[in-house]
């Protein structure tokens, strides 16, 4: 028997939307990252990008369980001294919604270009509307 290598001319990706209505933050990302770098086809191979393209719509009501809303903190630092800066995630929920979304997916993925490449394909949406009815997505029910 051969091993399969993909080649990234040799492939077809398709569009799902996803509702993050009422879902829960890590587990809606986990499984938006395992379609973003393609590991739901047979075709996977781990140095190609063989992922789909996700849409998700409704960030601004996905769920933290627990007291996360308010003990969980996105950290930054302005490289300067003193300049550690903490956001409560309520707070950045109200303000940039799909920030949440997008961050937790993007630590979920690889650290490298071709985590970055597959980073491009996720288009996260505050409200129910977006702007890739042209490409006829499929619902996608996580």
């Amino acid at each position: 028997m051969k091993t399969y290598v993909a080649k990234p001319d040799k492939i077809t990706r398709k569009w799902y939307v996803v509702d993050a209505t009422d879902k829960p933050l890590g587990r809606l990302a986990s499984q938006i990252a395992k379609i973003l770098r393609g590991k739901h086809k047979p075709i996977y191979t781990p140095h190609v990008d063989t992922g789909d393209y996700v849409i998700v719509i409704n960030a601004e009501k996905v769920k933290l369980t627990g007291k996360k809303l308010d003990k969980k903190f996105y950290r930054y630092h302005t490289l300067y001294p003193g300049g550690l800066r903490e956001i409560p995630y309520r707070q950045l929920l109200e303000t940039k919604p799909a920030f949440v979304i997008y961050h937790a997916v993007k630590g979920m993925l690889p650290h490298n270009r071709l985590g970055r490449k597959m980073l491009k394909k996720l288009k996260v949406y505050a409200g129910p509307n977006h702007k890739h009815e042209a490409q006829q997505p499929e619902m996608l029910e996580l």
